[in-house]
């Protein structure tokens, strides 16, 4: 998973449009640190979307053999017996 936390900044360009980047100045808004957070979000949920793809046969695998077989130590859960 990636951690973005205490990495170092990097200066770059963007394209923004215009009235929203005067009215985000008007309300004083840190623009870096905006687009850093939501850029960092967007991020993490293409990441882990991506994950999810190429895990995706690996995942119904585990799901299949557990559907067939239970859980390994089901049979130690004391909260599951009454069911």
């Amino acid at each position: 998973m990636p951690h973005f936390e205490d990495s170092p900044k990097r200066a770059t360009n963007l394209s923004l449009n215009a009235k929203v980047l005067d009215l985000a100045r008007e309300l004083g808004m840190n623009l870096s640190q905006t687009v850093d957070a939501l850029l960092a979000e967007e991020v993490r949920k293409r990441y882990w979307a991506r994950w999810n793809e190429d895990n995706k046969e690996a995942i119904a695998a585990y799901n299949a053999r557990i559907e067939q077989e239970g859980l390994p130590l089901a049979s130690f859960r004391s909260f599951m017996k009454d069911r």
